[in-house]
């Protein structure tokens, strides 16, 4: 008899993991949040590369029909074993896990940039500088979910704290998705697309399609306290300039879902790797619709490498 994967999480795993030894190991805290109306929305990482000798810190903040405020550094230090605690360059940064696999909270200052249009940041223009401070805290909203075939875990969520962009405070509080992740991670190998939404009846729907042959369907449908992985997933997307999609479509099991996904505000991120190549990240907060007629808020992704030869 076939036994059941568990999806249970360790909360030990929410601290740092000792590195392999392959150029590109890596480990990632990731987390977003989008307002309850759509008009504010954020995420951000904190990427630790010990092999390369670096961490990547990586913020954006979107409003619809606005500017693009981006925080980004690739080149900060690797915390000492187990930190995750951060002050060099300009930029201070704690990620507290103190209450596992219950809450994250981020706290962070520094100076960000102001974009009149994402694509900017692909045509690596500098912006206008902006200081920029997070207090925000993700706490969960239904059941963390580790993949079964790789070192990862999502968490579904509830984010509330402030933002203060310049001389302006901002609250925050809506919906918000968070990931931990260790092992290799070759951003320009693979192409993928993530995504995630909390549809109005408070169903949770986390969907990862990487772009390889006969690639498994990963992710859950969490609703009423029930966590579904996903069996089937299809995935297709409608590029437009600079490759931001203008539309996705989503249709998984179970459940028979079928999402139209519509790009509200673009963060993208153009991610250079040791040899230089360099993979586009067009990452977007994002209307959902469903075939049903429920709907909702949340965030999409792709990785774009470069095509080869």
């Amino acid at each position: 008899m076939v036994q059941p994967v568990s999806h249970a999480v360790d909360p030990r795993d929410e601290g740092r993991h000792p590195p392999g030894t392959e150029q590109l190991w890596s480990e990632s805290y990731y987390a977003d949040f989008v307002s309850e109306d759509g008009e504010l929305a954020g995420y951000l990482r904190l990427g630790l590369y010990p092999n390369l000798g670096v961490s990547w810190w990586t913020v954006m903040i979107v409003t619809p029909g606005q500017p693009l405020v981006a925080w980004t550094d690739y080149e900060l230090p690797v915390p000492g074993e187990g930190a995750l605690r951060l002050r060099a360059r300009g930029v201070e940064l704690v990620c507290d896990t103190t209450k596992p696999l219950e809450e994250l909270t981020v706290r962070g200052s520094g100076i960000g940039a102001v974009h009149g249009r994402p694509e900017a940041i692909y045509e690596g223009r500098t912006g206008q500088p902006i200081a920029l401070s997070i207090d925000l805290t993700w706490r969960t909203d239904g059941s963390p979910y580790h993949y079964a075939l790789t070192t990862r875990y999502e968490v579904p969520c509830m984010v509330a704290g402030q933002l203060r962009l310049g001389d302006q405070e901002i609250a925050v509080a809506g919906p918000g998705q968070r990931d931990h992740s260790w092992g290799v991670r070759d951003w320009w190998s693979l192409g993928w697309c993530w995504a995630s939404v909390r549809l109005d009846d408070g169903t949770r729907i986390h969907i990862t399609d990487v772009r390889f042959p006969n690639r498994p369907a990963l992710g859950y449908v969490q609703s009423a306290g029930r966590v579904e992985p996903v069996s089937t997933l299809v995935v297709s997307e409608e590029l437009g300039e600079h490759g931001f999609p203008r539309s996705a479509r989503i249709e998984l099991e179970p459940g028979g879902l079928e999402l139209t996904v519509y790009p509200l505000a673009f963060g993208p991120l153009l991610l250079q790797a040791p040899d230089r190549r360099v993979s586009r990240f067009p990452r977007a907060v994002a209307r959902y619709e469903a075939a049903d007629g429920r709907s909702g808020l949340g965030w999409i992704e792709w990785n774009q490498p470069p095509q080869s030869d």
